[in-house]
This record gives C-alpha cells, structure tokens and sequence, in this order.
C-alpha cells in the first residue's frame, strides 16, 4: 500500500492534465519527458534514472550491468555511488535485494552507460572490488527485438498478418475486379511510404466517398447520443481543420498534422493487419498505424476488416484527447521488450478499453472505443438500453474497469462483444492503466524522447533478431 500511495503521489506532481482548447492543445508529447518517480517496497528501493534529452547521445549509449555487495550499515549505498561520481560513470538504474544467505549484507544491481573496454568503466570496476564485498558483472538481457528509433517503424511494418489486397472469398469485393484493383492501389501506397514522409492524398472515387457519406451520416446521430464528451468535443474540430465531413474523405495527413499539435500523435499507413507487438510498439513514438482502403461499396455498413471508417471514424478523433494519448502511448511503452504473455495481455487490455471501451458519463454509459465509435449497431448494442435502430435485442454483461480481470478475458471477433468493461473516466482508465503497468514483469523502463524521436531503456538488454511470420 505504501509503495503504491508514493508512486501515485509522484505521478499527481510531475504529471498535471492537459485540456484541448478550441484548435489544439500544447502537444503532450514535447512534455513527456519527465523523471520517474522511484518506487519504495518494505525492505527493497527501486529507482531508474533519466538520461538527458538534450542530446541524441545520452538516449543510444550502451550500458553495462552489475551486481555489488556489501555490509548492511549506514553509508554503505554512499560508498559504492561515490566511485560512478569520481569515474564519472552515469548510472541509469539501481535496486537494492537483501542478500538471503545473510541478514547483515545487501546487494545492489545497476546499469550504467559503458562498454567493458572504457577505460572509465575499467576504474570503476577495480574501485568497486577494492571496496564491496562482491562485484559481479551481469550478462545482458535478451529480449524481443523492439524499434528503438521512430524509422525503426519502417520495420515493424514490414510484414503484415494479412495484407490489404488479400481478400477472403466471403469478402463482398472478393469477385469485384475493379475494386480489388484499386486495393492493390493503396497496398501499394502504403508499402513504398517511409517513416517521416508525407502521406499521399488519395483521389477517391465516387464510390468510395458514398460509402464513407453513408457510415457517416447513419452515425451523426448516434454519436450525440452514445459517444464520450471528448469524441464530441473533438470532432467538430476535425471537420473545420481536417475536412470530415457526409460528402468528403478526410486525407491521413491533414489528420496526422492536426493530432501532431494537439497531443504529439500522428498517423502511418499500413497494408494491412499487423501483430499485437508491431502494433503496440508504434504506439510508444506516438504513432497509430492506419489501414487505407475502404470497405466494398455493396455493403457500406458492414466491413470484415478495419477500414478507414473505421480508423478515421473510430480511432483518429480520440488520439486528439491528452489522456486518451497518454493511456495509448504508455500500452506502447509498456509492450517494448515485453514476452509473448505479456503482450497478448496488453492486446487484450487495448481490445476492452482503445477498442472496445465504456465510460460513465452523466449517469449513463458512453463510447470511447473505436470498434463502438465506428459502428452504428454495436454503438448501440453497447450504450443503449433501448434499440430503436432495430439491432441486437440481447443486452451485453457490463464489468467495472480492471485490466487485471481484463487481460484474461476472452472475446469474439466476429461478433457483437458479450462483455464491455466500464470505466469511472477517461483518467480512471488510465490510472488504472498505470497500476497494471507497475506490477507487469517487465525487462526494462523504456522512455520516448519526443525530440530525437528515440526510445531509451534503463538496463542493459540485448535484442535478439526480429521474429519472421
């Protein structure tokens, strides 16, 4: 309870909300960087360090781990500390464990940045063993290959599930020549684009912007009824700076521009559906990929697959809110380096809250996920306690926000969610968020440097090579 009171504490003073105003708010992710607290157990102190963000150098430098030991008496920490000072050796992360042979010894595990040929590194060892008890160097952490630069993207998207000109045979343009050509169009688009290019425009056809006007208007309505404050708030914003509008197509980098400033989010095109761990690493830069093609224009309120509609409908407007962005950026952060476990449980987590997520609103459940915000029968299905659009008559189960009964749960794909989970807030979410974060087995504490565009981490970990699918 202590440790958790502590980190909250610190999270409340170095991390005060923002509130968009009438264009755009200050861009949250140019304020990001901020230190970590520490985090105070009974018997054992955890702190990361912050390397500074005023130079890309203090984000890529490689570091070292060890492990000293020494008596448990007081001074003892100061004495092992004062050798990084005279050797001027910057530590990035240090954790105290009692030594369990012993109840009159501790162990210190750090990571600094150094090779074991630096001469600095050198001294400091030597030092280290003239004065602990035991000092061990530490081989590095293998973990899952993960972007440590936001070019890295260009990787991550590489390979995709299914790509976007692959269509199933019960797919309603499986058989349309025309508009699987056209799909082959934007695949191809969204394959030559380079991390920090600009997005194409796309001319869109007749076709396309009818069955975008059609989704549209049928959810005007019932986004003044079921969706959050914030998505209202925002999409007026949207269709004055970005073009949404029944009879036109919104372009990705009018989009991408307009959540830039307001919360540093911005959009890449994608081809097709990625892994949970490519798509929730590019959260941590900020980034949401998004697919290009629309669905067929046969069936305009059915698609099997994340289309724009769904993206620039459902996704886009919320990237806009300061804690929507914090909540999705820190899934991304948490998911870097994390093991195959952890990361379908983060997937599930963003299924229940980015996609399928309810807040109480006014007394009454709204929609903050884009799977409801971008679907006019299970927005309704899912908020409504009545069904005047003549849906799904069955009503789903309704659970209070906990991402720990969350990452367990199971969920259809094809179907109508059984289960919402219910947060107090936006905020709620994403406090509860954090707690799941703390308590995850992570390898590391990574942080997005918003200037340099990198990642840093606080251990010394080694990647192993990227998996194939």
């Amino acid at each position: 309870m202590f440790r958790r009171t502590v980190t909250k504490t610190a999270r409340q003073l170095v991390r005060q909300p923002a509130r968009l105003s009438a264009m755009a708010a200050v861009p949250r992710a140019m304020t990001a960087a901020m230190p970590a607290p520490a985090l105070v157990g009974a018997n054992r102190l955890f702190a990361t360090m912050t390397p500074s963000t005023s130079t890309s150098n203090a984000v890529c430098k490689p570091k070292m781990s060890l492990m000293v030991e020494v008596c448990d008496t007081p001074g003892s920490l100061q004495d092992v500390l004062k050798f990084f000072w005279k050797h001027e050796v910057n530590m990035t992360r240090i954790e105290s464990r009692p030594v369990k042979s012993s109840t009159a010894d501790y162990s210190f595990y750090i990571d600094f940045d150094g090779r074991p040929e630096d001469e600095a590194t050198i001294d400091l060892l030597d030092d280290l063993k003239r004065h602990c008890k035991t000092v061990t160097v530490i081989n590095t952490k293998k973990v899952a290959w993960f972007p440590r630069n936001i070019k890295d993207l260009d990787c991550s998207v590489a390979q995709t599930l299914d790509a976007g000109d692959e269509l199933e045979s019960d797919h309603p343009g499986f058989n349309d020549k025309v508009y699987r050509a056209r799909r082959d169009q934007l695949t191809d688009i969204a394959l030559k684009f380079r991390q920090g290019q600009e997005i194409p425009r796309i001319d869109y056809t007749p076709d396309e912007i009818k069955t975008w006007g059609t989704v549209y208007s049928r959810m005007q309505d019932l986004w003044a009824k079921h969706a959050c404050d914030e998505f209202k708030a925002i999409l007026p914003l949207l269709e004055n700076n970005c073009g949404y509008a029944v009879d036109n197509i919104p372009q990705a980098q009018d989009i991408s521009d307009f959540l830039k400033q307001c919360t540093g989010f911005t959009l890449r095109p994608v081809t097709g559906l990625l892994s949970s761990r490519d798509f929730l690493n590019g959260l941590a830069f900020r980034v949401f990929f998004s697919t290009q093609y629309l669905r067929h224009h046969t069936m305009p309120l059915y698609t099997p697959e994340p289309d724009i509609c769904h993206e620039l409908m459902g996704h886009a407007p919320m990237f806009a809110d300061p804690d929507f962005a914090d909540f999705s950026h820190e899934i991304g952060l948490a998911s870097l380096g994390a093991s195959d476990e952890e990361i379908e449980r983060l997937a599930t987590c963003y299924w229940f809250s980015v996609e399928f997520g309810v807040c109480m609103q006014h007394g009454e459940k709204k929609a903050y996920g884009a799977g409801l915000l971008s679907s006019f029968g299970e927005l309704e299905y899912a908020c409504s306690p009545t069904r005047p659009a003549g849906g799904e008559m069955a009503f789903p189960e309704y659970r209070p926000w906990d991402p720990y009964q969350a990452a367990k749960q199971k969920y259809p794909i094809t179907t109508y969610q059984p289960v919402y989970y219910v947060a107090e807030s936006l905020s709620d979410a994403k406090e509860r968020m954090r707690d799941f974060y703390e308590d995850m087995k992570k390898p590391f504490h990574a942080r997005y440097h918003p200037y340099q565009q990198t990642i840093s981490v606080d251990r010394a970990v080694c990647m192993e090579a990227k998996k194939q699918k």
